[in-house]
């Protein structure tokens, strides 16, 4: 009987000092939201401050403090110029077609690649000001 009580008494042990062992999630936060929830990023039109183009077009500015992943991109050509629109975040309305692409930060600075169909020789313009986007050299 002693022996009973014993194994019962070390089973019981070893069921709670296991289960102390494990770390216990806070009830008001889960532990996979915690992990999984990404920083929000605010709606923005940002403004491209430079351009590479050779088989894609390259554009970047300045990174914002919480810089979204994607960005939608709005691109027409008209003659040699290479018109674009870019938006972060949630969009009102809608363009067509609208690519969205993934943003790469380095430092402070943001880009994005815009795969073209034809050879390079374009000249990349802001869509919304209609400014030329100055060109940097090839990566």
């Amino acid at each position: 009987m002693t022996a009973i009580v014993t194994l019962v008494l070390l089973e019981g042990g070893t069921i709670v000092m296991s289960s102390a062992a494990l770390p216990q999630a806070s009830p008001s936060r889960p532990a996979a939201a915690a992990h999984a929830a990404p920083q929000p990023c605010a709606a923005r039109t940002p403004v491209p401050t430079s351009a590479t183009v050779s088989k894609e077009l390259v554009l970047s500015w300045a990174a914002a403090p919480h810089e979204c992943a994607t960005a939608d991109v709005v691109v027409r050509t008209h003659g040699r110029k290479v018109l674009v629109w870019l938006h972060e975040g949630p969009t009102a309305g809608t363009h067509r077609p609208v690519l969205t692409l993934p943003v790469s930060v380095k430092g402070h600075t943001a880009a994005l690649k815009v795969p073209l169909k034809e050879k390079s020789g374009y000249v990349p313009v802001d869509g919304r000001t209609g400014r030329r986007i100055p060109l940097s050299a090839p990566i």
